[in-house]
């Protein structure tokens, strides 16, 4: 990329702290953090500003689309749209269908992933959804494995880059991701699978919750960063 290339990328770029200013949108892809609450006022404010043929989609990593999609009054064009960390850098993107997600807002959803190059697969409302579902197993047992004493945190992370061809270890990745971000997600899908045992969230990442250590944002989690 050039650095006019750059400039005129940088420049179609417009910041606010308005959500009036989404009315003219035709695509609005929501980010909110991980609170079901918020997401479904975000998206009953969104509905009333934005126009009819809007499309509607959440980046939730766990919460129901079909929840979120109640808050309005056209939940038919509401739709998963779930990018994976760092979203320039992962081409999976889950695109979820909730209850009443009409088969052309999936069609708009998926047209719009290949678009702008990315990997879209379809998937059905469930908690988790696809990934965060088989993620749960990677975090959960390295989580145990540590905390039973069986090996250290870089011990785990090594493991799982060299043997099992992982780009991060579990450990890493939540750092990066956030340990708050991560915790919130097993509990979500903990509590949607009716208390599953499965997906019992680590009383580890709980008390690094409440000491405030998550992870890279912070400064410190697993691994230290230097202070912020």
């Amino acid at each position: 990329m050039t650095a006019e290339e750059e400039k005129q990328i940088l420049e179609r770029l417009v910041s606010t702290l308005r959500l009036e200013d989404f009315r003219e949108c035709t695509l609005v892809i929501e980010a909110a953090p991980e609170q079901l609450d918020l997401k479904r006022d975000v998206f009953k404010k969104l509905d009333a500003l934005c126009g009819p043929e809007a499309l509607l989609a959440t980046n939730t990593s766990s919460f129901s689309v079909t929840a979120i999609a109640g808050a309005t009054r056209q939940p038919e064009r509401v739709v998963g749209m779930h990018f994976f960390n760092p979203p320039p850098l992962m081409a999976l993107v889950e695109i979820i269908r909730g209850d009443r997600t009409s088969p052309a807002t999936m069609e708009k959803a998926i047209s719009l992933a290949r678009r702008i190059g990315k990997t879209p697969v379809p998937a059905k409302d469930t908690p988790g959804f696809i990934v965060n579902r088989i993620a749960r197993s990677f975090y959960n047992e390295a989580l145990r494995i540590f905390g039973d004493g069986q090996a250290e945190v870089p011990t785990i992370d090594r493991i799982m880059k060299e043997a099992g061809g992982f780009p991060m270890g579990p450990f890493e990745l939540m750092d990066l991701i956030g340990i708050d971000v991560n915790f919130a997600a097993t509990q979500s899908i903990y509590q949607s699978s009716f208390y599953d045992s499965r997906f019992r969230p680590s009383p580890i990442q709980q008390r690094m919750v409440l000491a405030g250590n998550l992870g890279r944002k912070t400064g410190r989690g697993f691994y230290t960063y230097g202070e912020k």
